[in-house]
């Protein structure tokens, strides 16, 4: 079965929905507000911060590869705080650089790239 570009295996809400999650996480914000904010059940939201912080050097790495390898010229992301913030801020800095070399994909956003390019596997725990 083909998913659409704009959701994730196993998951109802689409993933800017999820990504925003992620991104709020990132910045700080915690599951209640994050969930108060989507208006979507704390233990959704819950699941969705667990599974990316069990995942996030996979998809940091992964990520960070894809933004090096599309960018023209590539600047990796800084280390920040977390592993969890340094994966959010690789799955952005890898649709800057893919939307700076195909000015089309703009259209998409970065949750968007990373669910295709993830084959909607992004929070799965066998992928990578």
């Amino acid at each position: 079965m083909l998913l659409p570009v704009f959701v994730l295996v196993r998951r109802v809400d689409l993933a800017d929905v999820i990504g925003s999650a992620l991104v709020a996480k990132a910045a700080g914000a915690g599951a209640r507000t994050i969930a108060a904010v989507l208006r979507r059940p704390v233990d959704t939201v819950r699941g969705w911060l667990r599974r990316f912080e069990q995942r996030a050097e996979h998809v940091r790495v992964y990520f960070t590869v894809l933004l090096v390898d599309t960018g023209p010229d590539p600047i990796p992301p800084a280390a920040s705080v977390s592993v969890f913030a340094d994966a959010v801020s690789a799955v952005v800095g890898a649709w800057k650089a893919a939307a700076s070399r195909w000015p089309d994909i703009g259209e998409v956003s970065p949750w968007q790239l990373a669910a295709a390019t993830s084959r909607g596997r992004l929070l799965s725990p066998r992928w990578p």
